[in-house]
C-alpha cells in the first residue's frame, strides 16, 4: 500500500483549506459519492491529528494521512491524490 500526493493537489489544498505548514488532511472512508472502488463508498478529507496512520505522506508542508482503520479501502493498492488543471479538482485514484 501507499500514498501518493502530487504537489498541486497539495498546494490546492492548502489555499482551499486555508492550512498552513504542520497542518494535517485525514482521507477517509465515507458513505455515498462516486468512488470507483467500493460501490456506495468514497473518499474524503478532513483537518484533523494524526492517531494510528497506516499511510501518510508530507507535502507542501502538510501530512496528507489515513488511519489503520480506513486503509481496507485501498486493499493493498495506491492511492494517488492529483489536481486536474483542466477541471480545477481533485483526482483520488486507487491504482
Amino acid at each position: 500500500m501507499n500514498l501518493v500526493v502530487e504537489q498541486a493537489a497539495a498546494r490546492w489544498y492548502k489555499e482551499q483549506m486555508g492550512l498552513s505548514d504542520g497542518d494535517s488532511l485525514r482521507i477517509f472512508v465515507r458513505l455515498g459519492g462516486c468512488g470507483s472502488v467500493h460501490p456506495g463508498l468514497s473518499l474524503g478529507i478532513t483537518k484533523d491529528v494524526p492517531r494510528k496512520p497506516a499511510l501518510s505522506q508530507q507535502v507542501e508542508g502538510v501530512t496528507f494521512f489515513m488511519e489503520e482503520d480506513n486503509v481496507w479501502y485501498v486493499d493493498n493498492k495506491e492511492l494517488r491524490i492529483s489536481f486536474d488543471a483542466a477541471y480545477e479538482e481533485i483526482q483520488m485514484d486507487v491504482v
